[in-house]
């Protein structure tokens, strides 16, 4: 059992090692169901749905693992933007006539799916459990830095906020530079009359 730095101020529940709860191996079907469905789909309009469904339940499952942030930026951008910018697309762009809906993967396509569930099959039971002691994120030496300097060295009481702000600065402004260019994209293409 891991607690997260009660002395700095912060009220999270203590991770507990455990395999997949019925939840999230609902989620995680429906996820994979959403990219199946994105991969063999042929109308357009069906793809952008069936990604931003995939971006919500991947929202959602950032939300169970207890990274609010994280699925913050993945529902803002890659089901709110990214859906937004693609319906635009379409929209102003003509969609031929007599198009085929659903197509079958050619046989090269159904190699690399099943070599790719092959390595998954391998590699995932290999991987700690989440919120396992022995899983590197917990038992490295900058995690126990973090946890122990946090409040000291930036007087920021919430150990997630002094990390994303003060230790990994430079990836927190990554996020937020994509968040602004992904808005700015919006605006151009809402300014455009037609596609070249």
């Amino acid at each position: 059992m891991i607690s997260i730095a009660p002395e700095a101020g912060v009220l999270l529940a203590p991770l507990q090692a455990s395999a997949l709860t019925p939840l999230q191996a609902g989620i995680l079907a429906f996820v994979l169901g959403c990219a199946l469905i994105a991969a063999v789909l042929r109308d357009v309009l069906g793809v952008i749905i069936a990604a931003a469904a995939y971006s919500l339940g991947i929202a959602v499952l950032w939300v169970i693992m207890q990274a609010p942030d994280v699925a913050l930026t993945e529902a803002a951008v890659g089901a709110g933007v990214t859906t937004l910018l693609f319906l635009l697309t379409i929209a102003k762009t003509v969609r031929p006539p007599d198009e085929r809906r659903l197509e079958l993967p050619s046989p090269r396509t159904g190699v690399a799916v099943l070599a790719f569930v092959a390595v998954l099959a391998l590699t995932v039971p290999a991987m700690p459990a989440v919120g396992s002691p022995d899983s590197p994120v917990v038992s490295s030496s900058v995690t126990e830095y973090y946890l122990e300097n946090a409040y000291e060295q930036t007087e920021v009481k919430n150990v997630v906020t002094a990390v994303l702000a003060a230790y990994r600065g430079f990836d927190t402004l990554g996020e937020a530079v994509v968040v602004f260019a992904a808005g700015v994209a919006v605006l151009l293409v809402l300014r455009r009359e037609e596609f070249v």
